[in-house]
Formats: structure tokens, C-alpha cells, sequence
């Protein structure tokens, strides 16, 4: 297992403070603005509501992404944490659009969000002329100021109307898609290297349709930063998760990192270093109705490339020469 650093207190809370703003937002903030409604203050909240219809199906729409909030020096201190960093292996010419698939999952996905939903390592400079947008679950739009939370960072909603919608308005922009989904995060274990592909068709097809080239991304150190407790498939906490995704679109996964004190246990993940390599792009013709067989196509070859980028730089970032990247 990777060492893991302790973080000063002052990266731990910038860390902390991720999560606990979208708590802070559903608990507080929202409550806040019901109980405005009914003072002398309730124009604000009025204001805001009536607002959010109007501004609905922004998020299907391109977004409302803010330099000012990407740019926070909040991120700069969760990337040091680990720390975070990317990797360019091919240049991403502004003139096309690009579908990438970010792998692994992992659990909390901290590569693909410091990388792709902040500026904290570069990406602007990086790759010039690129507007990344990284696709998360549908529903976290319907939820009062979270949704603008998320589309000032650049997230995007994973629905196939807010994807299609950026493949074909201009040009440079990257849509990030996380292919095997929140049932990969069940495979997030240290030392392991397992990805939910072999099915994961749609986002191939979706690029075909669009003529966009397909980036493949590998996060290395991404499983490595929290151990995960495990349940067999026959047992009630399997079944309890499984329960869980179906009524809220993710796993109650139970993991545990770090705490505060060197060599304590708690929920702050491992200080390890987490590298984001993104790939060669492959470019794709564009086909309005792909057939089966063309998208199996472009899927294999999706596939290899990922193959390729893994085997090519896994001594480099931890893995063993002999550690195999495995499709489910």
C-alpha cells in the first residue's frame, strides 16, 4: 500500500469543506430560504424561486459555469492534499468537441473533480481553447441553489439532452462522462484496478452521433485514497445497498481513510497522490444513426486505447508491472 503523508490542518478542512458545502447548502441554506418566506424577507427567497423555473433547463442548456468560482484558492489546498495533478499526452485541438471517459470512479472521484471542475492544476493552460464539462447525476439539478453550485464549476447533468447539447453548440467543448457510473464505486479498492466498460456502449454511440472524438482518461491513485468495506452479494448490507441506489442513484458505500491525528483512523481520505493521464483522442465519423456493429466497433477501439494508456504509464504511477486493467 501507498505511504500516505499526513496533510497539515489547514488542507484537512479545505477537504472537508467539499462535502460539507452541499450539506451546508441542503440543511441550512434551503431551510433558511422556506422559513424567509414567511417574514418581512420574503421577496428574496420569492425572487429566487421564481427565478429557478424560469432558468430551469439551464443545466440541459450548456450550464452557467463561473471563472470566479473555479478559480476559488480553496482548490488549490485540496489539490496540494494529496496531491493532485494531470497529465497531457496528446494536444486537444479547439476545433473539435470531445466525449471523455473518466475511469475509475473510485469514491468520491476527487481526480476528475479537481482536474476537470477547478483550475487548481492548470487545465485552462493545459489545454487551451477547451471547456470542460464533467456530467453528474440528473437529479442534483433539481435541488435549489445546489444546482447552481454545481454548474458554476462547470458540472454538467449526465442526461442525454444536456450531452447533445454541448456536442453540437460550437466547438472545444470536452464532456466528461464517469462510464462506469456509481456502480464502479463498489469496485474502488486499494490495489485494484476494475472498470465497468464492457457494456457501457451509449456514450460511444452518443459520439458517433455527433462526430465527437473520444478522449480516454485514467486516474491513477484514485482507488488508493480510502479503504472500503466490502459485503458479499448474499448479505443484508449488499442488499441494503442495492436498496439504497435504487431510491437515491448511488451506493451508501462504507469506507474510512485518516483522521486528524498521524496513524488515526476517520473519513478523511489518504494523503496519496492522485494523477489524472488523459489520452490520445480518437477521432470518430459522424453518423446520425450508428449501426450495432459500428458502435461495437469504436467501442473496441475505445477500449484498446484505454488498454494501451494504462499498461504505458502504470509503473510510472504505483501499479506493478504485473497489475492488469480489468473490464466488468
Amino acid at each position: 500500500m501507498p505511504f500516505s503523508k499526513q496533510p497539515n490542518h489547514f488542507q484537512s478542512l479545505s477537504l472537508l469543506h467539499w462535502p460539507l458545502s452541499y450539506l451546508a447548502i441542503f440543511w441550512i441554506l434551503q431551510p433558511l430560504f422556506i422559513y424567509l418566506l414567511f417574514t418581512s424577507l420574503w421577496p428574496l427567497p420569492a425572487f429566487y424561486f421564481v427565478w429557478l423555473f424560469l432558468d430551469w433547463k439551464t443545466p440541459e442548456q450548456g450550464g452557467r459555469r463561473s471563472a470566479w468560482v473555479r478559480n476559488w484558492c480553496v482548490w488549490t489546498h485540496i489539490r496540494d492534499y494529496f496531491p493532485i495533478t494531470i497529465l497531457k499526452t496528446k494536444d486537444l485541438p479547439p476545433q473539435h468537441n470531445y466525449l471523455m471517459g473518466v475511469h475509475p470512479h473510485g469514491l468520491l472521484t476527487f481526480g476528475a473533480f479537481c482536474n476537470f471542475c477547478t483550475e487548481a492544476t492548470g487545465f485552462s493552460k493545459t489545454f487551451p481553447g477547451i471547456t470542460p464539462h464533467l456530467a453528474t447525476l440528473s437529479w442534483f439539478f433539481k435541488i435549489p441553489l445546489i444546482r447552481d453550485y454545481l454548474m458554476a464549476k462547470g458540472v454538467c447533468s449526465v442526461s442525454q439532452p444536456a450531452i447533445d447539447y454541448l456536442l453540437s453548440h460550437g466547438t472545444g467543448n470536452l464532456v466528461g462522462i464517469v462510464v462506469g457510473g456509481v456502480g464502479e464505486a463498489l469496485q474502488s479498492v486499494p490495489n485494484t484496478t476494475t472498470l465497468i466498460l464492457q457494456k457501457r456502449k451509449g456514450f460511444v454511440r452518443t459520439a458517433l452521433q455527433h462526430g465527437a472524438h473520444l478522449v480516454p482518461t485514467f486516474t491513477f491513485g484514485e482507488t488508493e485514497v480510502y479503504d472500503q468495506v466490502v459485503f458479499h452479494q448474499d448479505s443484508n448490507m449488499y442488499k441494503f445497498q442495492s436498496f439504497f441506489r435504487r431510491i437515491f442513484g448511488f451506493y451508501f458505500c462504507v469506507f474510512y481513510g485518516q483522521g486528524f491525528r498521524q496513524g488515526s483512523l476517520g473519513l478523511l481520505p489518504y494523503s496519496r497522490p492522485i494523477v489524472t493521464v488523459v489520452g490520445e483522442p480518437l477521432p470518430l465519423p459522424q453518423i446520425e444513426n450508428p449501426s450495432q456493429e459500428m458502435v461495437d466497433k469504436y467501442h473496441a477501439l475505445y477500449m484498446d486505447a484505454l488498454h494501451k494508456l494504462f499498461d504505458q504509464h502504470k509503473t510510472r504511477y504505483g501499479c506493478s508491472d504485473a497489475q492488469k486493467l480489468l473490464f466488468l
